[in-house]
């Protein structure tokens, strides 16, 4: 079992693995289960997430899945600036994250809405403005690996050394951010995006590799296809799975899992915890 690496984010620290509860504000997210297009469904779900144990609350605005409709930069901050608002209300002192690739939406969520980390799914290919952007915010920032758009993703899966080069790409990216003046760098090896099935679990095995990239590492499979194909079932049969894959990550020594469903990431950290503490106090 990998040993757990502290990490301090800005003006956070990550002293234990931290769950976060993915907060979809959007109509047509893969999994039906996880839309929130009403402000009384945010407001069910937020209390849910503050019951569970969230740590952090990552709010997307804009369906990344094959297919999703375009939305309007309108569109997206509307539902962020509610979203934001249920957060505040009901916990003022919840971290938030924002799930965009834009950098006019990151820029209006940290300046105007308070959000506290900027969640890009693009690692900055979408948009060009974005690693110059959280820089000039000194904002942590979520580099995902993925090529090509969300709905070219899966034609791009032919790679020399999958784990080489998802490594590598990151690398070169985390160097540009880091000559930009940003240190607060999350990786996040895209599960799902430009991999195929094969390619997800590959790089699930060999996760203790990213922390060479010394950054806080995010997994994030959670009811993903990796799961419910896998498994021969759908995506709102897919938490058992989805918890397996959760409970590998943290032994591999994963500091962040985004989630849909807080409670069961939240037992999982604690069983691993405990394992990793008798492990240590037996060695």
């Amino acid at each position: 079992m990998q040993q757990f690496r502290p990490y301090r984010l800005g003006r956070f620290d990550i002293s234990r693995p931290w769950v976060m509860g993915i907060l979809n504000v959007t109509p047509d997210s893969f999994w039906d289960g996880s839309r929130c297009d009403t402000q009384q469904a945010v407001e069910r779900r937020v209390g849910q997430m503050l019951d569970e144990g969230a740590d952090v609350i990552d709010i997307g605005a804009y369906s990344t899945r094959p297919g999703a409709a375009e939305v309007p930069v309108g569109d997206e901050l509307a539902r962020i600036e509610m979203a934001m608002g249920v957060v505040r209300r009901l916990a003022p002192g919840m971290v938030t994250s924002v799930d965009t690739f834009r950098a006019c939406v990151a820029q209006h969520a940290v300046e105007h809405l308070g959000v506290d980390i900027v969640n890009d799914v693009s690692g900055g290919t979408l948009d060009s403005d974005m690693f110059g952007t959280v820089a000039r915010l000194q904002v942590p920032y979520i580099l995902m690996h993925m090529r090509g758009t969300p709905a070219t993703m899966q034609q791009l899966t032919d790679y020399d050394n999958l784990v080489e080069d998802v490594v590598d790409d990151l690398c070169v990216k985390l160097d540009a951010l880091h000559d930009l003046g940003l240190r607060e760098v999350v990786i996040d090896p895209g599960f799902g995006f430009s991999k195929t099935l094969e390619q997800n679990y590959e790089l699930m095995a060999c996760l203790e590799r990213f922390h060479r990239l010394e950054a806080p590492l995010l997994v994030g499979v959670s009811r993903k296809s990796m799961v419910y194909k896998a498994l021969g079932c759908t995506p709102g049969e897919a938490l058992n799975g989805t918890t397996v894959l959760n409970t590998l990550a943290l032994m591999a020594g994963a500091h962040i899992l985004r989630v849909h469903d807080v409670k069961a990431a939240v037992e999982a950290r604690t069983l691993v915890e405990k394992t990793r503490q008798s492990l240590s106090n037996h060695s």
